[in-house]
């Protein structure tokens, strides 16, 4: 039902043999796939595709079958094959029973070949008296040549523009000209008092500041919602665009896209989209845990809204506009994997990645060096410490960090407070200095909300 799935699962056959492809898709009883894909559209695509055959398998009965092939044939002229199930299953003491018979199979097995289809069977609920039946009414049935009236639907029809890059944001604009960018990641609020946290957006837009990162329930603590911070901060602030981190925990695929074709509609267009920290990290561990997707399936579903179409191809009307951004992580335990990943959110429409927090250069480095062929903007995260017990926090309980044991070793030498502070401040312009040269841009994390704090690691940048 995912076209999406299908459609990778034919390149990757083509890439490895020349065999005939069957490609059949399952629909709902309201004549769609599960994601909304209408049977014209996804017939259309796997046209394109240079299948030999396109067909209707499982989930609904022979009617919902026949009704959906008929509209299949007017957009094509390849083969269609059809294997419905034995009707909707019911409940009969305690067992699940498919209620049609054999006898009405074969009935629509005639129907079937009378509407152009090559190729029947059955799915779930046939037995052989079923296909017994079915191919005695193939055997007996005439084929008929069905002239094929191919249309394409209207909508398919127009041409979407997607929106340039550079003309998505402000921020979109500076990185795609090459300008160094620089962000700041403040917390949304705890409760629903906004006040002190947009003071300190306004703080960040006077230093001249390019965009204010939001996480989106950072370690599953729950807080004033990401999108909402946005909308204030565009609404009470201004002059400063707001980084919207959008996780996959806690909604489901409609409740995603209704979330960003609403943020699309406020003009909120900088997205960072990561997987999410699982609930049972945070306060309330037996929270569900949605994750319809992952980062790289709603990449993928942002990418196709930018193209103007739903997460079922079914189009949207004006195209969304949005920068998408992926998270990658430089002291991944498995690097091998998190490259990989990496490549893959690349693939699926990333334009820009920001990195957790960096303590060893040597770690980035070697990341820059794997992931240089995937081309994207690099921005790097950097997060100055405030003393020994926040680096030994950061390194022991926030997943994604890694600080190493001579930085830790640093910051335990430090004397008092302010040497700390100072300390971490000078930890974080080392790091800075280092790599910026290697990157389009710099997040610098704002420790318990501290606006000048993170504004000081800036000044490596003078």
């Amino acid at each position: 039902s995912d076209l999406s799935e299908i459609n990778q699962a034919i390149r990757a056959i083509k890439e490895l043999c020349d065999l005939p492809i069957i490609a059949q898709m399952t629909i709902q009883t309201f004549g769609k796939t599960a994601f909304g894909t209408a049977p014209e559209t996804f017939t259309t695509q796997l046209d394109s595709l240079g299948v030999d055959v396109i067909g209707i398998n499982c989930n609904v009965g022979p009617q919902d079958s026949l009704d959906a092939i008929q509209i299949m044939s007017t957009v094509t002229e390849r083969k269609l094959s059809i294997q419905p199930n034995a009707g909707l299953p019911r409940e009969v003491d305690g067992r699940k029973m498919y209620m049609c018979s054999p006898e009405y199979m074969a009935k629509y097995a005639k129907r079937f070949i009378q509407s152009g289809v090559k190729f029947i069977g059955g799915c779930c609920g046939t037995t052989p008296e079923h296909i017994k039946l079915i191919a005695n009414a193939v055997k007996a049935s005439s084929p008929q040549r069905v002239a094929v009236s191919v249309s394409v639907p209207k909508e398919q029809a127009q041409k979407v523009e997607v929106v340039p890059v550079a003309e998505r944001s402000n921020f979109a604009r500076k990185i795609a000209s090459g300008e160094f960018v620089t962000s700041v990641e403040i917390v949304p609020a705890k409760g629903c008092d906004a006040a002190k946290m947009l003071e300190s957006v306004a703080e960040l837009r006077d230093a001249g500041v390019d965009a204010v990162n939001i996480p989106d329930g950072p370690r599953a603590q729950s807080r004033m919602g990401a999108l909402t911070t946005a909308i204030l901060i565009q609404q009470k602030v201004g002059g400063i665009e707001p980084v919207v981190h959008y996780c996959c925990r806690d909604r489901n695929l409609l409740g995603m896209m209704s979330d960003l074709l609403g943020a699309a509609a406020l003009g909120i267009n900088n997205l960072l989209i990561i997987t999410g920290d699982p609930p049972k990290m945070g306060p309330y561990p037996e929270a569900t845990a949605v994750f319809d997707v992952d980062s790289i399936g709603l990449t993928n579903m942002v990418t196709s809204l930018n193209h103007g179409l739903d997460i079922g191809s079914n189009p949207i009307g004006k195209p969304t506009s949005f920068f998408i951004g992926v998270g990658v992580n430089p002291c991944a335990v498995d690097l091998d994997t998190e490259i990989r990943r990496f490549e893959w959110k690349v693939d699926a429409g990333a334009q820009f990645a920001v990195t957790q927090p960096i303590f060893d250069v040597e770690q980035f480095f070697t990341l820059l060096k794997r992931i240089e062929h995937c081309q994207i903007p690099i921005i790097v995260g950097i997060w100055p410490l405030v003393s020994y017990r926040n680096a030994e926090f950061l390194s022991n309980e926030v997943p994604g960090i890694s600080v190493p044991p001579h930085i830790l070793e640093r910051m335990r030498k430090a004397d008092g407070q302010e040497a700390a502070r100072q300390e971490g401040l000078t930890i974080a312009r080392e790091m800075l200095k280092e790599v910026k040269s290697l990157v389009k841009g710099v997040q610098v994390s704002a420790p318990f909300g501290r606006v000048p704090y993170a504004l000081d690691v800036f000044s490596v940048l003078k």
